[in-house]
């Protein structure tokens, strides 16, 4: 994941996009229950290592999801995958780190989105912070030159209805091989690096309005299965 827009108000439905880039080579499937240990969350799943960059649990309305940070770009053998921690703070809430052992872990920024709090708990490979934002509306990057981006697009986003004026603002430029674009697409050494993955998503407790696109530029979205 390496673009997060979140807006929040105590009591109202928290409203998210979650723009993946990745490489395109890399199979994924599209949100649904896929975890039977975790039978009320919703998420895309990694085909590779299992996991999920964004997950919601439909009866809390609780959705985590993680960015990769540049610090600590490779795990230690045998250290979890980052693909659990969206899994787990969907499930766990706030007390997710209780389920998991950071040591080895790479890099990496957990985002909590809840109708109650807004949390990010940035890992740099051996500390952790944690952030508890103030309502409002919000974007985190993956890091390095992409913060940039917030720069050009948060005053963007903020004046924006969700989700069409969130949707337009996607659909308003081609993917660019520039790493403060919305939308990127990058080839090196005949591997391709881009944005796969689009969501918007409104959530409260009990209710989940999801929609997806593999395109987000080209406006083709799409609700999730069975909504």
């Amino acid at each position: 994941m390496c673009t997060v827009v979140v807006r929040w108000a105590s009591g109202a439905p928290v409203r998210i996009l979650a723009l993946r880039d990745e490489l395109t080579s890399r199979e994924f499937d599209d949100p649904g229950r896929w975890w039977p240990e975790h039978p009320d969350v919703v998420g895309g799943r990694d085909r590779l290592a299992g996991g999920t960059w964004c997950a919601t649990r439909v009866d809390t309305g609780v959705t985590a999801l993680v960015l990769n940070r540049p610090q600590k770009r490779a795990a230690d053998p045998g250290a979890p995958s980052r693909g659990v921690l969206p899994l787990l703070g969907a499930e766990r809430g706030a007390d997710w780190l209780s389920a998991v052992d950071l040591d080895g872990m790479a890099s990496f920024l957990l985002v909590l989105a809840a109708p109650d709090r807004l949390t990010t708990w940035d890992f740099d490979g051996g500390q952790l912070r944690t952030t508890e934002h103030p309502e409002g509306t919000w974007m985190v990057t993956s890091g390095g030159p992409e913060d940039r981006k917030a720069d050009r697009f948060l005053p963007l986003f903020t004046a924006a209805g969700h989700p069409d004026g969130w949707r337009q603002l996607v659909q308003a430029e081609p993917p660019r091989d520039d790493p403060g674009a919305l939308v990127v697409r990058h080839e090196q050494d005949g591997l391709v690096f881009a944005t796969v993955f689009g969501e918007l998503i409104e959530a409260g407790p009990g209710r989940l309005r999801l929609e997806h696109s593999r395109r987000p530029w080209l406006g083709e979205w799409h609700p999730l299965a069975g909504d």
